[in-house]
């Protein structure tokens, strides 16, 4: 079990409590039981690791360019990951793209191409929230790449659900400090923030499609969890803008989808209790202590405070990100983390950061750590985000301008999370306004209900059945057919 000091405000975790708040570990499956302010507002982790990656000096030959271009993305090609059991049907790639030259700033990426006819499938980025946790150990290695660890810490195991079945999968780790991506000027992670990321997540991708230039006029989608309710909206926007001030479509954005979005910081926490009130979690007369004194618009009395300090008192020890899952009692011991078939282990992330934290596991995937003594983390550390500069409060009028560029937008939602719950996407869908174009309605695979979903003008809107706050951890077969008519542009069969 780990402890985590904890400033309320977004990512993974959205705190709700006064001074005592138990609560699962931001994208993954640990808890905390962390004495807290309320008015400590976000959680923020993650150490520092990677290596500057080498850059083009100017004047380079258009020639020479390309060569040197080519070579480096050979030297990122994964040739094969240890532990690996089975052979890859498809191309790997992981490395650095320096965001920032003078700063030494660059961003770690892992690329898997499609299973099938990359040449033919769209490119899709993925992006993880916190803000502070890894889109490459939660996001392909813990919920929706094509590999996982084992519980020996060693070998991996090939997901079958994995959604580079259907498109080409970019996973960045960002903002620097998070993962293996790094700075060689350490005030950057002091002074990162929502538009710093957003603005090297940009210069990401344009350099990145330099090395792959086959990607560049392909179809791009954004897809990411949590605190990604931030970055997506926020990347995506600045694509639209940047296109329109070029004329040129440099990047071929044509949707977003984000899974339990961190959308509006009052209306997430007041759907938590909503939320534990529906699911019998705690009594009615702390629900209704909460109803009565607590306005959830930003301003907490202390009569709200202890309201809400003793519904986390009755609603006790649970992973607040599936609230019927099993908790990582014993990593070490895979006999003893759990005796659930349906959730599966919940220690897989132990097993995770253990394998990513093998020297030759690094080696690998050519993300040298040498000499900078701090361990690959899932979440960033404290020590990094403590200081992150800006935040808004809400993302509706970000959503509202994304919805007026005619992008895709998809919104879904796991319907056993707690903290970025289904309820708190359905008061941000509330307050837009938007008028339905397709009526709620379950939708199915292989005549099993998976969900729920819902069309509006502009936006789709869908729950997936008995899935928590990772919805391709939970729920991956059903994520798959979900992503799947994303990328369709379809609602999901009914």
């Amino acid at each position: 079990m780990h402890t985590h000091p904890i400033k309320m405000k977004r990512g993974l975790l959205i705190l709700w409590s006064l001074f005592y708040f138990s609560v699962a570990n931001t994208d993954t499956r640990d808890q905390a039981n962390q004495p807290l302010e309320f008015n400590q507002l976000k959680i923020y982790r993650k150490s520092v690791q990677g290596k500057q990656h080498s850059t083009l000096k100017t004047g380079t030959s258009p020639s020479v360019h390309r060569d040197s271009t080519n070579n480096q993305r050979e030297q990122d090609k994964i040739i094969c990951m240890p532990g690996q059991t089975v052979v890859a049907e498809f191309d790997q790639y992981a490395g650095y793209v320096t965001v920032d030259a003078k700063a030494g700033r660059a961003l770690f990426y892992y690329f898997v191409e499609a299973l099938q006819d990359p040449s033919d499938k769209p490119l899709v980025l993925w992006l993880n929230g916190g803000p502070g946790c890894s889109s490459f150990g939660s996001g392909a290695m813990l919920e929706l790449g094509p590999f996982s660890v084992h519980s020996d810490n060693k070998t991996l195991y090939k997901r079958r659900h994995a959604w580079n079945r259907v498109a080409n999968m970019l996973f960045i780790e960002i903002p620097a400090g998070v993962g293996y991506s790094y700075s060689n000027t350490t005030s950057d992670y002091y002074n990162t923030g929502d538009q710093r990321t957003t603005d090297d997540a940009y210069t990401f991708l344009v350099t990145w499609l330099e090395k792959f230039p086959e990607y560049r006029n392909r179809d791009f989608f954004i897809t990411g969890e949590s605190y990604a309710g931030h970055y997506i909206p926020e990347l995506a926007n600045l694509i639209v803008s940047k296109n329109r001030a070029t004329n040129v479509t440099n990047i071929k954005l044509k949707g977003v989808a984000i899974g339990n979005a961190d959308l509006d910081d009052n209306l997430t926490l007041r759907a938590s209790y909503d939320y534990y009130w529906m699911h019998a979690m705690i009594s009615g007369k702390a629900y209704t202590a909460i109803k009565d004194k607590c306005s959830f618009n930003g301003t907490y009395t202390k009569d709200c405070l202890n309201a809400m300090n003793l519904a986390t008192r009755e609603k006790g020890n649970v992973d607040d990100y599936d609230i019927y899952a099993p908790i990582c009692h014993d990593a070490s011991n895979a006999s003893k983390s759990s005796d659930s078939l349906l959730f599966g282990d919940p220690c897989t992330n132990h097993y995770v950061s253990s394998y990513l934290n093998n020297p030759e596991v690094q080696r690998a995937l050519h993300a040298n750590t040498t000499g900078l003594g701090y361990p690959w983390m899932d979440c960033s550390s404290q020590r990094v985000f403590d200081n992150w500069k800006d935040s808004p409060v809400t993302m509706l009028p970000s959503i509202k301008k994304l919805i007026s560029s005619g992008t895709r937008i998809w919104l879904y939602s796991g319907d056993m999370d707690a903290v970025c719950s289904f309820i708190s996407t359905q008061y941000v869908l509330d307050n837009l306004g938007l008028p339905v174009e397709a009526s709620w309605r379950p939708w199915r695979i292989d005549n099993e209900v998976a969900g729920y979903v819902i069309g509006y003008k502009g936006l789709v809107f869908a729950t997936v059945r008995g899935a928590g706050h990772m919805v391709p951890y939970y729920q991956p077969r059903s994520a798959l057919a979900l992503f799947s008519s994303f990328l369709e542009g379809k609602l999901p069969p009914h």
